[in-house]
């Protein structure tokens, strides 16, 4: 049997943090508690975590600043906890590296389930992933190491955005719809989370596109979903469907 993953539960009030915790240890996962952002860093220092869930709402060393220090240290995935359902501070904590936001008040089951859906995209993907695509003469995408080469130049992809792109890529030249790529990307509980996916689409577009307002290889079919540029069909993974 594999191991039980490690949980860092991050949150200034102890009695939400082990609230979490007893639920988190109810599903199986092994947890770390801390109660301050120095204190996560800290335990994430010390100890292999496989996600973080990290409350934004703490004094002093807020949840933000604590994630641009957490992804000096690692890539683990992190969840973010608010009682805000602000979409500009949804947005903030993409850009520095969340994976996911969970508003609270939240029950046990839908933080379960929000985990498990994070943890999937973390997994390998497929066993073709030591493959190195040649898209054109501008772009390459290696797979195994999740980078783009782009005019010669290797970008790294974050774990969500290199989902995307392979999930793309497997159906290179096919529409593949909103409801499609987010189930496969983010798992069934986002199938609605629209605006989650043309995030993300924008984060590709601008590490891949030389121009990302005029696409060249990730192309948006309207009210349908987005098609990546069809190219030599050897040199793609197998089509999912």
């Amino acid at each position: 049997m594999n191991p039980p993953k490690t949980i860092l539960v991050v949150d200034d009030e102890p009695r939400m943090a082990r609230f979490v915790k007893m639920n988190l240890d109810l599903e199986g996962y092994h947890s770390l508690e801390a109660n301050t952002g120095s204190q996560a860093l800290e335990k994430l220092r010390n100890h292999p975590v496989d996600l973080v869930l990290l409350d934004v709402e703490m004094p002093g060393m807020d949840g933000f600043e604590t994630l641009r220090h957490i992804r000096t240290i690692t890539d683990a995935p992190v969840i973010m906890l608010t009682v805000r359902s602000d979409e500009a501070d949804r947005i903030r904590g993409l850009d520095l590296g969340a994976d996911d936001y969970v508003t609270k008040p939240f029950s046990p089951r839908e933080l379960a389930s929000r985990i498990r859906a994070v943890l999937r995209r973390f997994e390998p993907q497929s066993r073709l992933e030591d493959q190195l695509l040649t898209v054109d003469e501008r772009l390459q995408v290696d797979l195994q190491r999740r980078q783009v080469i782009v005019a010669g130049e290797r970008i790294n992809l974050r774990p969500t955005e290199y989902r995307l792109l392979f999930h793309l890529i497997q159906n290179a030249g096919w529409v593949m719809p909103h409801e499609t790529l987010l189930t496969k990307v983010w798992g069934h509980e986002y199938i609605n989370d629209n605006h989650l996916l043309r995030l993300y689409i924008t984060y590709l577009r601008q590490k891949i596109e030389p121009d990302p307002s005029h696409p060249r290889y990730i192309f948006t079919e309207r009210s349908l979903g987005y098609r990546f540029v069809n190219f030599h069909p050897a040199d793609a993974p197998s089509r999912s469907s």
